[in-house]
């Protein structure tokens, strides 16, 4: 491996030329505006600061890699010279900022202090006329009063060069300023980057374990980062190409959690290992996972139908990321012909995932515990004569809540895993919103807000803060009917509901029992009446699904 050294203009040369690219394995970009900022401060200032070593693999006649350019530089008309192999982050954030191709905003340099610049990143908007914002951010004569110049002015070459000419010549600077903001664009373009090089004689196998081991990226390599560099290693090449195939074949996925994350923790329980970094690490786990890629698929796609058949329709919801990765893995093995066996299966997944959501089995080591209990369970599956159940299904080891500790479900949205299963289990009866009537759906429920059934403003003065936000007291409705409820009382918003509805009582009585909500104990006015009738009616519910019943 040998040490050298290129200066900012000669990488942004060849960057141009596409003769600099990235292998496909290579993640996309990570860093925040923060990390662009302080890279391109580093290079700025006096003295200036290293920005860390490049790490290539020089490519001779033939790549080893299928390769990308860097986002938003030239498409490769033939053989790179160099595949970046680390340092794509510090790449992008100079070759994007430079160039001016974020979207999102503009990196201004301020004049104050040539010996140590100021780099600010500002936020690109457009007004309701449909004008790019900030006004003063598009006007070079506004901008340079401000002391700022835009930093992709420093661009080297002769387009930058340019560039400059021409934004100076707009902003009316002064020859002090055109000397300064040359002054920084010849520091800029001069700055040297060290590099080490993997000669072209490198092998695939040894290019692939040097990036893994070696990546020194200021976003370290993610468990996904590094299958996608082993997957590298088998047939099915691009780990990145398989996601986006799963994308368009279960677009539902992406609702219930990250994808990416998912399909490892699928992937290791068909090959009948935890879901752990340990297990990711293994070099032999990028092919294992393309072995099974196709059983993963499939998990995923009965998977996501399932659970939105019970009810949990996105990650909002989940009270435990388990039930995901768990389900697809089972799904993955249970024949699709509408036989017994498959009616059984859905009966044992369904008791899985409820009573994953209702007890604390996995609070503590939750990828062991599962991968313990996957293995029991696919048995169970396979022979209903197994008699070795999963420690999951233990009432011992992991008991229900009773009806007296249903009421210790804290509020969904602090993620609160029981509290969240009581909300799924009060929709599990249709979960009609109290105005409009629309049945709680994997669409409309992205849009609904969990409200409170009796008012916060009602009850703070009186109860503790684990009543006044119990789960139990928690609806999931839609935005316009929850801001339409304030600080009414529950007979007062239900008449008035009624009324602006047209609703008779019996159907405001349905909307309302749609989400175990007890309509006569609502109405009395007393909260404590209240709650234990609705922990009542959430127990029985709990207990038909946790014995793999339809609820």
């Amino acid at each position: 491996m040998e040490a050298r050294s290129k200066s900012v203009e000669d990488w942004f040369a060849m960057i141009r030329s596409a003769q600099v690219t990235l292998p496909r394995f290579q993640r996309f970009e990570a860093w925040r505006p923060n990390q662009i900022e302080g890279v391109l401060e580093n290079i700025l200032r006096t003295p200036s600061l290293p920005v860390g070593v490049l790490l290539v693999l020089e490519v001779g006649e033939k790549e080893l890699f299928h390769s990308r350019p860097l986002s938003g530089a030239p498409e490769p008309t033939g053989l790179p010279q160099l595949n970046l192999l680390d340092g794509q982050q510090r790449m992008t954030a100079l070759w994007k900022s430079l160039s001016d191709l974020y979207d999102d905003f503009i990196v201004f340099v301020s004049l104050m202090d040539l010996d140590n610049p100021d780099v600010q990143i500002v936020k690109r908007y457009k007004s309701k006329a449909g004008n790019p914002m900030p006004a003063w951010a598009h006007d070079p004569a506004a901008t340079i009063e401000r002391n700022l110049f835009p930093i992709s002015i420093l661009c080297p070459g002769s387009e930058g060069e340019k560039n400059m000419d021409a934004w100076c010549d707009a902003a009316g600077t002064d020859k002090a300023t055109d000397r300064a903001v040359n002054k920084l664009r010849q520091r800029l373009a001069s700055y040297m980057i060290p590099f080490l090089s993997l000669p072209v004689s490198t092998g695939q196998e040894t290019a692939l374990d040097v990036f893994i081991n070696m990546n020194t990226s200021a976003s370290p390599l993610k468990d996904f980062d590094i299958v996608v560099a082993q997957l590298e290693r088998t047939a099915r090449g691009s780990l990145h190409d398989m996601i986006d195939d799963l994308h368009e074949r279960v677009p539902d996925a992406k609702e219930f959690g990250k994808i990416e994350d998912t399909v490892l923790a699928v992937g290791a329980l068909l090959n009948g290992e935890p879901p752990l970094k340990l297990t990711y690490l293994n070099k032999e786990f990028g092919s294992k996972l393309a072995a099974v890629w196709d059983d993963v698929v499939v998990g995923m796609e009965r998977s996501v139908e399932f659970l939105r058949d019970e009810g949990i329709f996105n990650e909002k919801l989940l009270p435990t990321e388990v039930i995901v990765y768990l389900s697809a893995a089972l799904w993955a093995g249970v024949p699709d012909d509408g036989t017994d066996q498959e009616g059984w299966a859905r009966s044992v997944i369904r008791k899985a995932i409820w009573r994953a959501s209702f007890t604390d089995r996995y609070l503590k080591t939750a990828s062991t515990r599962a991968f313990s209990d996957f293995k029991r369970l696919r048995k169970l599956i396979a022979d209903p004569d197994y008699s070795i159940l999963p420690e999951l299904f233990d009432e011992d080891l992991n008991p229900l809540p009773d009806v007296s500790e249903l009421v210790r479900g804290g509020w969904p949205s602090r993620k609160d895993r029981l509290g969240r299963a009581i909300v799924l289990v009060s929709l599990s009866a249709g979960g009609y919103d109290f105005a409009d009537e629309k049945k709680a759906t994997a669409k409309n429920v992205r849009n609904r807000e969990y409200h409170h059934v009796y008012p916060k403003a009602l009850l703070v003065e009186k109860h503790p803060d684990h009543l006044v936000n119990s789960a139990l007291n928690c609806a999931l409705i839609s935005w316009a009917t929850n801001r339409k409820i304030g600080a009414k009382t529950p007979k007062e918003y239900i008449s008035a509901r009624a009324s602006d509805a047209k609703a008779t009582d019996v159907q405001v009585r349905y909307r309302l029992e749609s989400h175990l909500i007890p309509y006569d104990e609502l109405i009395s006015g007393d909260y404590l009446a209240f709650l234990e009738a609705k922990a009542v009616l959430v127990y029985s519910k709990m207990k038909k699904l946790t014995s793999g019943h339809v609820g």
